[in-house]
């Protein structure tokens, strides 16, 4: 008897791969200085914290 896998409605993985994607693009070529600036506007933009923080 064969199995069928039911189609995903959403891919985890392959958004993560995305992301990843689209962060490394923008960051390829920048300082130590320069991504520390980037995450923490980031951070800022989206009202995050970093883990660990209060």
């Amino acid at each position: 008897m064969e199995k069928t896998k039911p189609e995903k409605q959403f891919d985890a993985v392959k958004m993560m791969r995305e992301i990843r994607a689209k962060i490394s693009s923008e960051t390829q070529n920048m300082t130590f200085d320069e991504l520390k600036a980037y995450i923490k506007q980031k951070l800022t933009d989206n009202k995050s914290k970093l883990v660990g923080k209060n």
